[in-house]
């Protein structure tokens, strides 16, 4: 089975709306330059533990461990509760446009698109360091 890990660093960028300007008389839609530039990071980031493989061309299973920094402003017993993975991020950013923002930016870098994902998973906590650990798995059809 094939399975690519990979960490993207910093703090965890939900994909945005797609946002309308008008030119003129003309309406134009175009995606907010965090996101973009987010997905661009995590496109890099998968880019390295690929390592020059091939695409993964079928069905695939994407786990991500999403970790947001724990806020300076707390007291250290409220800290130590969030690192021992007893206090949960209930605040912004949702964890399902984390995901979507990861599974566009692995898009022509993993896998061709990210219709091939049949399975997930996902969980958010605090942590020292903020980043996004993905782990991508091929679903092996002879086990299917």
């Amino acid at each position: 089975m094939n399975e690519i890990l990979f960490i993207v660093p910093g703090h965890p960028v939900a994909k945005g709306r797609p946002k309308a300007a008008r030119r003129g008389k003309s309406l134009t839609m175009y995606t907010p330059s965090k996101t973009v530039n987010y997905e661009g990071l995590i496109a890099h980031s998968a880019q390295i533990a690929m390592a020059g493989r091939e695409l993964i061309q079928g069905a695939v299973s994407v786990e991500l461990d999403i970790r947001l920094q724990i806020p300076d402003s707390w007291s250290g017993k409220k800290k130590k509760l969030a690192q021992d993975g007893l206090l949960f991020p209930t605040k912004k950013p949702d964890i399902d446009n984390i995901f979507k923002a990861c599974a566009d930016g692995m898009n022509g870098v993993v896998y061709m698109d990210d219709v091939q994902i049949v399975q997930t998973s996902q969980k958010k906590r605090y942590a020292l360091t903020p980043g996004v650990v993905v782990i991508v798995r091929e679903l092996d059809l002879e086990n299917a």
